[in-house]
């Protein structure tokens, strides 16, 4: 095995025995109380559970439940716990209550079916060697681990030599060269809560004669988790290892102790104009305010300033380097190779997940026109349409949670050239969206059941690399062409 500078990285894939993994991670979980304690629902109520599950919770948490109880919305992990991780929420990290939703018994049978199905089966993907061939839309390809033993991967980019920088969402950068991982030091303090953290990373696109690399975070406000954050974006340089010449270009408010919608998606166009995006911190109203940055599209200099024809500059009292507004939590840009225009993907609540195309001063309606509801069911506007305010190319309901965003181009891919690659945690797969213009004709899944996409990039090799999360590792699709 090729040694590393992180402890549990792996960078070959790890073959497993399933059913002895299963017996290794389930261990200690089937004879616990809260597992037993299932036995005691009767069937239906079982599968009234599961159903609650699936209609209330999955939107978010995605489909397995064992996803429900990994994450860090959870109080713990025994039964009393999950209880009250439902009945009362957690809100400042974005887990509502479902008191009002649910009785006490309907919540127990909840919290019990998560216990049972969550600690049943928990187990890496092993990959065959002997490469299994797939096949999407025409196009065959197979499948390359290209490094493990990530929690949340989030941010990829490739420097001029082909190496990889990666961001960990609990706030380490790497450099991997394809052998090994290199950890980047001098990054600034992450504020690792909820879904903040340390995010994207993107070079600029004239960095072989500058070397600026910009990376975007959620910023301390003060000095403890209590005192809040919202996003940042910083640029710096790479020498030995270590970011130097560290500017801070852009801090959003106001800060939020919440812990959801960072947004944070970085993007440049031809022109070399930077789009930066932020949630709306779970503040959805702001997202119609132009005074604050939350539900927005940033457009600055590389330098962070502003340029002069962003559309509300010359507006009292609005931030100037608001692009577009009225947005919930975009975690997709990506500049359209054909057009130059920025097209842009965001998580809707239960139901209404958005593809848009960014253009200037354009308002895109969160809260006022949706066409999803509240996570607990109830409604947040009635209305999917209004005069002024954008409707989506395409919007999905079910949600797929969607994160990370690129276009296929370079020729590998055939069949798929042109296509829109759009990442989704719920479901866990790439969705493979067919563009004619500004429209999505077809869809289609490639890597279907894989892992939580966090993020889908081509490389410079023009290859599709895409980060997973659960259990954590890297992907690369080498086509297969007849």
């Amino acid at each position: 095995m090729i040694k590393t500078n992180r402890k549990n990285i792996l960078l070959r894939p790890v073959l497993f025995s399933l059913p002895v993994l299963f017996l290794i991670l389930s261990a200690g979980n089937l004879n616990s109380k809260p597992y037993q304690e299932k036995m005691n629902i009767a069937d239906d109520r079982f599968e009234n559970a599961r159903a609650n599950y699936m209609n209330f919770c999955a939107g978010c948490h995605g489909d397995k439940p064992e996803e429900y109880l990994s994450k860090k919305w959870m109080y713990g992990k025994d039964y009393a716990s999950v209880f009250k991780s439902i009945k009362d929420g957690r809100e400042e990290i974005g887990m509502p209550s479902f008191e009002a939703a649910f009785s006490d018994d309907e919540i127990r049978d909840i919290s019990l079916f998560l216990l049972e199905e969550g600690n049943k089966e928990r187990f890496y993907r092993a990959l065959d060697e002997q490469k299994q061939v797939y096949e999407t839309r025409g196009q065959k390809y197979t499948v390359d681990t290209i490094v493990t033993g990530f929690t949340q991967p989030w941010g990829m980019t490739w420097l001029p030599d082909g190496d990889m920088l990666i961001t960990e969402q609990s706030g380490e950068l790497y450099r991997f060269d394809g052998e090994s991982l290199t950890e980047i030091s001098g990054l600034p303090r992450i504020y690792y809560f909820g879904q903040g953290g340390l995010l994207d990373v993107e070079l600029h696109p004239e960095y072989e004669e500058n070397g600026w690399i910009y990376i975007s975070y959620s910023y301390y406000a003060g000095e403890t988790l209590e005192d809040g954050s919202s996003t940042a974006l910083l640029r710096a340089r790479l020498k030995n290892d270590q970011l130097v010449d560290q500017e801070i270009l852009f801090r959003a408010v106001p800060t939020e102790k919440r812990g959801q919608h960072f947004g944070s998606r970085i993007e440049f166009d031809r022109e070399g104009y930077l789009y930066l995006s932020v949630g709306d911190r779970g503040r959805q109203d702001n997202a119609q305010l132009l005074e604050n940055h939350s539900g927005t599209v940033h457009r600055l200099n590389d330098d962070g300033s502003i340029p002069d024809d962003n559309p509300f500059v010359d507006e009292p009292g609005a931030i100037s380097s608001i692009f577009t507004y009225g947005h919930r939590n975009i975690q997709g840009l990506a500049i359209n190779p054909y057009t130059g225009e920025i097209w842009s993907h965001e998580h809707g609540p239960r139901g209404g997940d958005e593809i848009n195309i960014e253009r200037a001063g354009q308002n895109y309606g969160w809260p006022e026109i949706t066409y999803g509801i509240n996570y607990n069911g109830t409604i947040i506007t009635e209305d999917t349409a209004k005069e002024g305010m954008i409707q989506p190319i395409i919007y999905w309901d079910p949600s797929i949670a969607p994160c990370g965003m690129d276009w296929v181009t370079g020729g590998k891919y055939p069949a798929w050239e042109g296509d829109l690659l759009v990442g989704s945690l719920r479901f866990k797969y790439v969705e493979l969206c067919d563009v004619e213009g500004n429209e999505v004709v077809a869809q289609d899944r490639i890597l279907d059941g894989w892992g939580r996409v966090r993020n889908v990039k081509l490389g410079p090799d023009s290859l599709i690399y895409v980060a997973l999360e659960e259990p954590g590792f890297i992907v690369r699709l080498h086509p297969v062409n007849d």
